[in-house]
């Protein structure tokens, strides 16, 4: 059967879709399939980095994501941790991610996931390559050595039908229909913890909070009975709604539980507050033992799962997207080279291992080996507590790369573990450095790769090499001074994803190029 898509999209949520609007935006033909005809209206995945809003501006609605936020300016991005109560006598800054602001294009942002899906489904409307298919859920799949044949059902309803495609990606969630037909295994870590996720409203809470603290997006107390897991208290909006996610006792139900009660004891102090929903939810860690196979892929949560610690979940997935949707696009065009496609797992993978390993696992244990040794009891408690937070870089090593990946090449292996520097590396984010035109070299980039010639005297041949193989490149030429100088490089090749593919002073351009493309 002929292919009827370049890629079926499975599971419309922000990654699947934005992987659709990646993939549109480079002249594919995409079908995207979600169960849901509307976002559904949790709120989750509220955090969003300065990298997760870069994503959003090259698929062409950041303003309008902007637009859609619903917690205050004023309120900072960032969150506390405390002790005991949520109201507590210690407390700390944590995961203030402006910190990092310099070395990215845009500026962090908040809102609930189901704003963030609007406005990519609004986005995707206004592309013609992407046939959006709400209400329709997957139903199987077959793949042979042309493509994939998908079988979708009606959501609600009897109907049935089937697509074509030359490649498919599972973007569909933890329990990833796509992930187990193509029969891709996961290494599971279970915690053997129940927790709860409420929605309520409070039209005080806000009050209570600013008699003791500045305004913050979430907050996160720790205590001897929790064990090193937390109870997490976050806006929705910025002011009367709210969520929170706590351990549990496994027999916990809707039923049984006074949830009312439990914030109350969480915060430290009763309040007037409403409980709009309750669900529940098993603290594991998920890994997928391949993002690839055949002509399958996944992405988001249907290749890892973890702890909403930390805000790291709709941040990585959107990563995914970034960096399979131009892969993708390349090996259909035909100027991917073998290697290329296969890179999506060797970077992406062992990234999402550091992230769970480097930090999120890290801040249970810590907390968990603190709560041991210390207590307020203690007579240096409070300077014990105070030194927590010395010198805390978990927003300045969290620095995601592909230092050693077949398509970078050098010593290392991909991590979620790394710094923030202007220097220009092989396998790194670039950083924004001004140009002489009055842009950033952020603002510069293009869809495709894009060569800064800082009088190197590289342009002429990448270029040449570029068009031969029908690679897209656009060349920026400027002086190696002022802020370039950063750099401490005169020649950066940069991939579609805002990734360094290759820097220094000089290079055969051939082989430049073909490494980055995975030849």
């Amino acid at each position: 059967m002929k292919p009827t898509h370049d890629v079926a999209v499975i599971g419309g949520g922000p990654v699947g879709t934005g992987l659709a609007i990646d993939l549109a935006q480079r002249g594919m033909c995409v079908a995207l399939v979600e169960r849901y005809l509307e976002p559904q209206k949790v709120p989750k995945g509220q955090n969003m980095t300065q990298r997760s809003l870069e994503h959003i501006d090259a698929w062409g609605c950041e303003p309008q994501m902007r637009a859609a936020r619903l917690t205050p300016r004023g309120v900072a991005n960032g969150g506390l941790v405390t002790y005991g109560t949520i109201l507590s006598d210690y407390a700390y800054d944590f995961m203030p991610r402006e910190s990092v602001q310099p070395f990215y294009g845009q500026a962090v942002d908040r809102m609930p996931q189901y704003r963030t899906e609007a406005v990519l489904r609004a986005r995707a409307a206004e592309l013609d390559g992407i046939d959006t298919m709400y209400g329709w859920a997957f139903d199987g799949l077959t793949q042979d050595a042309d493509g994939v044949t998908v079988g979708i059902k009606a959501h609600k309803g009897a109907a049935t039908d089937t697509i074509r495609a030359r490649y498919v990606v599972g973007c569909d969630g933890s329990k990833s229909g796509v992930r187990t037909a193509a029969e891709i295994t996961q290494t599971l870590s279970d915690h053997d913890r129940k927790m709860v996720l409420l929605v309520f409203t409070s039209p005080v809470l806000h009050d209570i909070l600013g008699e003791h603290y500045a305004a913050r997006a979430f907050y996160n107390a720790m205590a001897p009975e929790l064990d090193g897991y937390w109870r997490f208290l976050g806006r929705v909006d910025g002011r009367t709604e709210w969520f929170f996610h706590a351990p549990v006792p496994p027999d916990t139900t809707r039923e049984n539980t006074d949830f009312a009660a439990l914030l109350h004891a969480a915060v430290g102090r009763p309040f007037d507050l409403d409980v709009t929903y309750v669900g529940f939810w098993d603290l594991r860690f998920a890994l997928a033992d391949t993002y690839r196979a055949g002509r399958v892929l996944i992405a988001g949560d249907a290749c890892h799962s973890h702890p909403p610690y930390g805000g790291y979940g709709i941040n990585t997935g959107f990563e995914d997207a970034r960096n399979l949707g131009w892969k993708l696009a390349a090996t259909v065009q035909g100027w991917a080279g073998p290697d290329l496609l296969d890179s999506y797992d060797a970077e992406r993978r062992p990234v999402f291992a550091s992230t769970d390993r480097d930090f999120i696992r890290r801040f249970i244990e810590e907390d968990r080996a603190f709560l041991a040794r210390h207590a307020p009891s203690d007579p240096d408690f409070a300077q014990v507590w105070a030194a927590r937070n010395e010198g805390a870089s978990e927003v300045f090593a969290f620095a995601p790369n592909y230092e050693g990946s077949p398509i970078i090449g050098g010593e290392g292996r991909p991590s979620a573990k790394g710094d923030h520097r202007f220097a220009a590396r092989a396998g790194h984010h670039l950083a924004p450095r001004a140009l002489l035109d009055g842009r950033s070299t952020y603002q510069a980039l293009g869809p495709g790769f894009t060569l800064f010639d800082f009088g190197a005297g590289l342009a002429e041949d990448l270029a040449a090499a570029a068009q031969t193989r029908g690679v897209p490149l656009a060349v920026v030429t400027d002086t190696f001074d002022g802020e370039r100088r950063d750099y401490e490089a005169r020649a950066i090749l940069v991939r579609p994803d805002g990734y360094v593919a290759w820097a220094g002073d000089t290079g055969e351009a051939r082989t430049i190029l073909s490494r980055a493309t995975g030849t």
